[in-house]
């Protein structure tokens, strides 16, 4: 522990830790994966002092800089996390935007999220190929015309009292996709991760005196040649207004093995190539003959899609305003900016000056920077910052508006045709709007007040306080340390190169954490 402690102190050494990481890069086994999963430990570990992290990040920065200026392209800078500080600042632009997504832009995401997902639902969901009626990604547009009912459900909770909850459902729902959504009105105030799940509740239907427990897969499933259908309500043939009980099975030992077994049983049969939900699949035979498809086939198939992408357009038109109210949460300067953004944008434009970089490069450090880094990824992952499940069918839906975030932030403009993809041309529109309020959002930052240094230092000193006893810094400053160990001869010798390193006797130091960390045999 004293050792560790002894560690913890090293990595507070700026001329120790750069050269760390200056070691560990250089290293050729040090890949992409490693060099995330390392920057994430440095962060927890070094959370409770983010102003020397933010030092820390900004010197790696600058060498950063230097080498794409002088022999990189320029526009590539902070695209992907190819070196550890670049996935620095992606945590700490996580860190710093936390409040400000808590207050501010988290609400509009959360209402997008549940607007996508209210689309979807009220429309059939191919629970086996994962396309929906309702989307707004062609690609997991269910293009078959399905037949179907909204139906409402009166569920009792078994031994949660004579309440009954109404529940909407599809008479095409499959039994889970039924589960889910009485799951989901039932247990509607608990987070997803504190609700019951699908295969560890069972629904009866009491049509009369005896009830009849409802499965994905049973006995009476239909076939059709070598195809079996997952059933449905409409195969029960449950109706309007039916009373269904929903029971949890207790996780008594024996139980559980037979939850196991059932679960298994159930995914073994869902397994099963020839399994299909609304749409079955075209057997060899028809594929062949669609291969060919006269010239007639194509014209329908044209037609076909132009009345998709209607469609398409009609979901876009009722989820335009959670968009927008998204849009506008994030690229809003009128609002409170986080002091983060501003400090950092003003770092980037000092080091554009210096280094006289045009102003499209500028543009796409700082869409690297923030919008690309933080804001793509929590819209495509909202499950990231709430307590949700995020199904497939929304996920799709989602990269269509998360793409659309992207395009809004680049220069380019994209030349639109009729084979242009379908997300492009749906927000066609738009597009321009979208642009300009990226736009605005960098030159409203680049005009306001600047953040001093000692302002940012007392916001950081903050934001360090809020959250560092939830952080396992010990556990972070071990998984630290085996890096040091594995990397140990290349460290020290970088350490015995740097005359800084020297007259602080760095090399002692971390020779003495060795000997007392694994018994290493040193010098000593």
């Amino acid at each position: 522990m004293q050792a560790l402690n002894q560690f913890s102190n090293l990595l507070n050494s700026k001329t120790f830790l750069i050269n760390f990481i200056r070691t560990l890069e250089r290293s050729n086994d040090f890949n992409a994966r490693a060099k995330v999963y390392f920057a994430s430990l440095l962060t927890v570990a070094l959370h409770g002092k983010l102003e020397y992290y933010t030092d820390i990040m900004r010197t790696l920065l600058l060498e950063l800089m230097e080498e794409y200026v002088h022999s990189k392209n320029p526009k590539l800078m902070l695209r992907r996390s190819e070196t550890v500080v670049e996935r620095m600042l992606c945590n700490w632009m996580s860190i710093c935007l936390y409040q400000f997504l808590k207050d501010s832009a988290g609400e509009p995401l959360y209402k997008l999220f549940r607007a996508i997902k209210h689309q979807i639902e009220k429309g059939p969901v191919d629970a086996r190929v994962k396309k929906a009626k309702y989307t707004l990604n062609d690609t997991g547009l269910l293009g078959d015309d399905v037949e179907y009912s909204v139906l409402t459900l009166q569920v009792l909770v078994q031994d949660e009292g004579p309440d009954v909850t109404s529940v909407k459902v599809l008479n095409c729902d499959t039994i889970s996709q039924v589960k889910e959504k009485i799951i989901e009105q039932v247990y509607r105030n608990l987070p997803y991760s504190q609700r019951p799940k699908v295969d560890s509740v069972t629904l009866e239907w009491r049509p009369g005196s005896t009830g009849q427990i409802l499965s994905d897969l049973d006995l009476t499933s239909q076939k059709e040649g070598r195809w079996k259908r997952i059933n449905t309500l409409a195969h029960y043939n449950v109706r309007d207004n039916a009373t269904l009980v929903l029971s949890r099975a207790p996780q008594t030992q024996q139980n559980y093995d037979q939850n196991q077994e059932n679960h298994e049983e159930r995914n073994a049969l869902l397994e099963d190539d020839k399994v299909f939900h609304l749409v079955r699949p075209a057997d060899e035979l028809d594929e062949i003959k669609s291969k060919r498809g006269s010239i007639k086939d194509k014209s329908m198939t044209k037609a076909i899609t132009e009345i998709y992408l209607t469609r398409l357009l009609s979901v876009k038109g009722t989820l335009q305003q959670f968009v927008d109210d998204f849009f506008r949460s994030v690229l809003c300067t009128g609002a409170v900016v986080p002091p983060a953004v501003k400090y950092f944008f003003d770092f980037l434009d000092e080091q554009a000056l210096k280094h006289s970089v045009d102003d499209e490069t500028i543009h796409i450090w700082k869409t690297n920077s923030l919008p690309l880094r933080f804001w793509v990824n929590i819209l495509k992952n909202p499950n990231f910052i709430f307590d949700i499940h995020v199904s497939e069918v929304v996920d799709a839906s989602l990269s269509v508006i998360a793409q659309t975030f992207m395009d809004a932030c680049t220069k380019s403009e994209h030349k639109l045709s009729r084979d242009s993809p379908s997300n492009k041309l749906l927000y066609a529109k738009e597009i321009s709007t979208y642009k300009k309020m990226v736009d605005d959002y960098y030159k409203g930052i680049r005009q306001m007040v600047p953040v001093s240094d000692q302002d940012m230092n007392t916001h950081l000193a903050e934001v360090s306080r809020s959250h560092t006893d939830k952080l396992k810094t010990q556990v972070a400053l071990h998984q630290l340390y085996q890096y040091a160990s594995k990397y140990y001869d290349g460290i020290i010798a970088s350490l015995d190169e740097d005359p800084a390193a020297q007259s602080k006797q760095l090399t002692l130091r971390l020779q003495q954490i060795a000997a007392a960390l694994e018994n290493k045999v040193t010098d000593l």
